[in-house]
């Protein structure tokens, strides 16, 4: 799902908690990922660009690429009053929001995305996917994460979603590590309305 821009002041955008420090999701231009977080990270922004591995093939050879999990967006973890300093930093074109206000991603998302890289386990992007059968996985270096169980071509997936972008991944797993499970986590069920992307005016 493509996000809606829409340009306005960098003043006139709102969000709750000013001054608490949130995570928000970024618009960047195509392929410009790891340039944006390393210009983020200079400015002394913390951010994160969750990456998997895929095979390409080539006319010649089979290449190993490490690619975003999310095209166009960077995750940023920063007060919502330094918003405008932010969207200076070269690359950055918006902050994902619904209508005038900037919405912050729940961090308990974040932290299943960074175990998700962080385990070594297959991922890659999934279909949006927030109904289904939920399970814990109990053991394995995804031990604690929660998703819903999915099969295909024989092999298990647990998929885990972004619910501001409507995007998802998925984790390949073994059946015996999961349980039957209640979701638990602070989800985004209720928007009916695309996110759009609050740009500073020029």
């Amino acid at each position: 799902m493509e996000s809606t821009h829409v340009v306005l002041g960098a003043e006139s955008a709102v969000a709750p908690g000013d001054d608490a420090l949130s995570w928000f999701a970024l618009t960047v231009q195509h392929k410009h990922e790891k340039v944006v977080a390393r210009n983020l990270d200079q400015a002394g922004v913390e951010s994160f660009v969750p990456l998997y591995r895929t095979r390409r093939m080539w006319s010649d050879r089979v290449k190993e690429l490490e690619l975003p999990l999310f095209p166009t967006y960077v995750f940023s973890r920063f007060e919502w009053r330094e918003r405008v300093s932010v969207l200076r930093i070269p690359g950055v074109r918006g902050i994902v929001g619904f209508g005038r206000q900037g919405t912050p991603i729940p961090e308990v998302e974040i932290n299943t995305l960074k175990q998700m890289v962080a385990s070594g386990v297959p991922i890659h992007p999934w279909p949006y996917l927030k109904v289904g059968n939920w399970v814990l996985i109990v053991r394995g270096p995804l031990q604690g994460l929660e998703g819903i169980l999915v099969r295909h071509k024989d092999a298990w997936r647990v998929v885990v979603s972004v619910h501001l972008l409507q995007r998802s991944v998925a984790a390949e797993v073994d059946r015996l590590w999961l349980a039957p499970s209640a979701p638990t986590k602070p989800r985004l069920e209720g928007f009916k309305m695309k996110p759009s992307s609050l740009r500073a005016s020029a």
